[in-house]
């Protein structure tokens, strides 16, 4: 069974209530169960994190690097800031698919640079929370 790491980035656990113009009404614990019941129709199992923390996402990253077939993050701000990481998703080399709910390349241009992009085997983004399902069913059905 493939295995599926989602990690979703700083201020996410806030959708719903931030800028639904910008991210939608969906809160990020609907998105999830969402994901779960998806999982089980894909035969795929997942795990899910949250974190407003830089570290712990590099961490969790490190840590799923003995577990998972394939990555599917979200990092938020951390986008646009983060090279550890991207260096942490370079070094545990587990396939990665960048996840963002809003076109990131239509919005101001200090978002419109990934700093994951360049480790990630594709991009998914614009369409508000379907961007996590199309992503999570490329994961599911892609060759390693």
């Amino acid at each position: 069974m493939r295995k599926i790491l989602i990690i979703h980035g700083p201020n996410l656990n806030l959708l719903g209530q931030r800028e639904p113009n910008i991210y939608g009404n969906v809160n990020l614990s609907e998105i999830n169960d969402n994901l779960q019941a998806m999982a089980k129709t894909l035969g795929v199992e997942i795990k899910i994190v949250q974190s407003n923390h830089e570290g712990e996402i590099v961490e969790t990253i490190h840590q799923a690097m003995n577990w998972a077939d394939y990555l599917i993050i979200n990092p938020a701000a951390y986008t646009h800031t983060s090279v550890a990481i991207r260096d942490a998703i370079a070094g545990v080399k587990i396939p990665t698919i960048e996840v963002h709910l809003s076109n990131i390349y239509s919005r101001e241009d200090f978002r419109q640079k990934s700093f994951i992009a360049p480790v990630s085997v594709g991009s998914i983004n614009g369409f508000g929370e379907l961007s996590y399902y199309l992503a999570l069913e490329a994961a599911a059905k892609m060759k390693q």
